[in-house]
């Protein structure tokens, strides 16, 4: 009862982090602060995707492909069923290290481009960059 309660509010916390995050995107007219944003959208994806992947009980990770559970000469028959009831799901830890590298790789490049902006128009504002975009002027 006390773990399911501990799960769920850990899933409504990475929820509501999520949902703040995007809030703060759309709001905020600062693009530092909208590039902050997208990091921690980023980051707390990649946390729910391995709390999925935790859930035990949910998917049965395959575990030493061709052994059997029933006869293992180095291992026995119990640490084996201990580790399958223990072991996580791999396929979500595999897609949020690929996710950390390109988002990553894409936060660098939207600084890049921020700070681009800020050479030529001197504010990371973007209502001031419009501003200056429609007057056809730089700083």
């Amino acid at each position: 009862m006390i773990a399911e309660l501990v799960w769920s509010y850990i899933y409504v916390v990475t929820i509501a982090v999520i949902v703040l995050s995007l809030y703060g995107m759309a709001t905020r007219p600062n693009l530092l602060k909208k590039l902050i944003m997208l990091s921690i959208l980023s980051d707390t994806g990649n946390i729910l995707a391995v709390l999925i992947g935790v859930k035990s009980g949910v998917i049965k990770p395959p575990v030493f492909p061709g052994v059997s559970f029933t006869h293992h000469p180095e291992a026995g028959t119990e640490s084996l069923a201990r580790f399958a009831e223990e072991a996580v799901d791999p396929l979500p830890q595999v897609l949020v290290v690929t996710a950390i590298v390109i988002g990553l790789a894409v936060l660098i490049f939207l600084s890049y481009i921020a700070m681009l902006l800020y050479r030529k128009y001197g504010t990371l504002d973007v209502r001031l960059i419009e501003q200056r975009i429609r007057s056809g002027g730089g700083r």
